[in-house]
């Protein structure tokens, strides 16, 4: 009885739903601005169960596209049935929007409507299609003109060292990107020019 009460648990909160009201007020001003590429009844609000090192289960929330939200609902099912490590998942809105304070706090998270850092470019993330995944630990990393190297989150900097090993730390084969690759994501750590170890999105026509 104990067994099926925890299974029932776990499968209530690994929920889609269209963005209710007091979500969508969040949102406002941060992660969300009036736009011509997405709106509200594109995208979709998950509750979805992760463990940390700590051994507990945790609820986190995401908004994503509503075109990756059942392939996100199955990642994250199987990430917390084999006690994937993620250590916190919340809504952008909780840091205004700042990628880089949501980076430091090595925050999970998916739909922002903003462009890529340094150009006029929209980043997958305004569609709800890209995820950032223990991001402090993972980092953005590209090198500029004069061969300086460029790292975001800036505290993540010890983290861009990928022979080392660490908590957290996405590699390719590994649970984290098995999965993503899988159901059709595409891994920013496999890039040539840059390299975002944090980083899967789904490329949608």
């Amino acid at each position: 009885m104990l067994l099926l009460s925890v299974a029932l648990w776990a499968q209530e909160n690994f929920t889609c739903q269209e963005i209710p009201d007091s979500i969508w007020q969040k949102m406002q001003g941060k992660t969300w601005v009036s736009n011509p590429d997405i709106q509200r009844s594109d995208l979709r609000y998950l509750r979805v169960l992760h463990w940390d090192y700590d051994q507990r289960p945790h609820l986190g929330e995401l908004v994503c596209n509503k075109l990756i939200a059942d392939k996100l609902l199955k990642i994250f099912q199987e990430l917390y049935r084999q006690h994937y490590p993620i250590q916190r998942m919340r809504l952008p809105d909780e840091y205004d929007a700042d990628d880089e304070r949501q980076m430091r706090d090595n925050n999970t998270s998916c739909f922002c409507y903003r462009k890529i850092h340094g150009s006029k470019k929209l980043s997958y993330h305004a569609r709800g299609l890209a995820i950032d995944i223990n991001t402090l630990y993972n980092p953005y990393v590209r090198y500029d003109k004069k061969g300086r190297m460029i790292v975001q989150p800036t505290t993540g900097k010890p983290y861009a060292d990928r022979s080392a090993n660490y908590r957290y730390k996405i590699k390719e084969g590994d649970l984290c990107h098995l999965l993503f690759t899988r159901y059709g994501f595409t891994w920013g750590g496999s890039w040539r020019s840059m390299k975002d170890y944090q980083h899967f999105e789904f490329r949608h026509p």
